[in-house]
C-alpha cells in the first residue's frame, strides 16, 4: 500500500472541494480549503519525500499553467489529469508527467467510447495512461459518473468490466464520489470489491480522515490498493498530519 498525493487546482490555485459540486458556476463549488502556496510548493515537499505515482488534477480552465509548474518541479513524479485527450497526452508527457489521467474523453454519452480509447491508447502507449474511474452506486452496483460527477453512465464497475480496461491502461484510479471531499471515511464495500477485481495498480480516492481509516483501509484491501488523502491533511487545512501518513505508508 503506498501514498499517492494530489495536488488539486481549480480556477489556477491549489485547493481541495466537495467534487459534487463542481459547477460551471464557480460560486456553486464548496471548497474545503484554498491553499496560499503555488502547486510548484507542493511538487517539491512530495518530490522531497520520494513519493510517486500522485496526480496533478485541473478541475475545468485556468489550470494549465499551474499544472505544468508542478510538473515541471517534480519531473517523473507524477500524473495529470482534467482534459486529458489523445491531442493534448504528448505534451503533458513531454512537460514531465510520468502518465496521463483520462476521464470524460473515454466516457461519452454516457457510454465506453472505445474509439477515443484505443485512439489515446495508439497516441501514448497503455503504460502511460491511467483510467480514472469515478464512481456512485445506483440499485446495488458501483457506475462511472461524468459530467462533472451528476451524470449516470451505464458503465457499470464490476469484475469483468474491471478485466477488460486493464488491457489498456497501466493503473486505475478510482475515485468514490458519495464521500470524495467529505472525509466521513472510506467506503468499505467499494474497497473490498475493488481489491478482489483489480490485476493492476489501483489507487483509492474518497473519505480518508484518519490514521484509523488507513489502518482499515490495509485490512480490508490487503495492502493490494494504493490510497489518496486531501482535505484531511493538515498540508490541505485537515487535522490529519502529512507525515504521519507518509511515515505509516512507507
Amino acid at each position: 500500500m503506498k501514498f499517492r498525493p494530489c495536488i488539486d487546482l481549480h480556477s489556477g490555485k491549489v485547493k481541495q472541494i466537495v467534487g459534487e459540486t463542481l459547477d460551471a458556476n464557480p460560486g456553486r463549488v464548496v471548497e474545503n480549503f484554498v491553499s496560499e502556496h503555488d502547486s510548484a510548493y507542493y511538487a517539491s515537499m512530495f518530490k522531497r519525500d520520494a513519493l510517486t505515482g500522485g496526480h496533478v488534477i485541473m478541475l475545468g480552465g485556468g489550470n494549465e499553467e499551474a499544472a505544468l509548474n508542478a510538473l515541471r518541479e517534480y519531473p517523473g513524479g507524477l500524473q495529470i489529469g482534467g482534459g486529458i485527450t489523445a491531442d493534448n497526452a504528448a505534451k503533458y508527457l513531454e512537460a514531465g508527467a510520468s502518465q496521463v489521467i483520462v476521464t470524460s474523453y473515454i466516457f461519452r454519452d454516457g457510454e465506453l467510447n472505445m474509439d477515443n480509447l484505443k485512439r489515446i491508447v495508439s497516441e501514448v502507449g497503455k503504460d502511460k495512461l491511467v483510467i480514472d474511474l469515478s464512481c456512485k452506486q445506483k440499485d446495488g452496483s458501483w457506475y462511472v459518473v461524468t459530467n462533472q460527477w451528476r451524470t449516470f453512465s451505464s458503465f457499470q464497475v464490476n469484475e469483468a468490466n474491471l478485466r477488460e480496461l486493464e488491457s489498456y491502461c497501466s493503473e486505475f484510479l478510482v475515485h468514490a464520489v458519495d464521500v470524495e471531499g467529505k472525509r466521513t471515511g472510506i467506503l468499505e464495500s467499494l474497497v473490498k470489491q475493488l481489491a478482489d477485481w483489480v490485476t493492476i495498480p489501483t489507487t483509492y480516492a474518497g473519505g480518508a480522515r484518519s490514521l484509523e481509516d488507513l489502518e482499515l483501509f490495509r485490512r480490508l484491501t490487503g495492502g493490494k490498493l494504493d490510497i489518496t488523502i486531501g482535505s484531511a491533511l493538515d498540508i490541505f487545512g485537515g487535522n490529519l498530519s502529512y507525515d504521519e501518513v507518509v511515515a505509516y505508508c512507507r
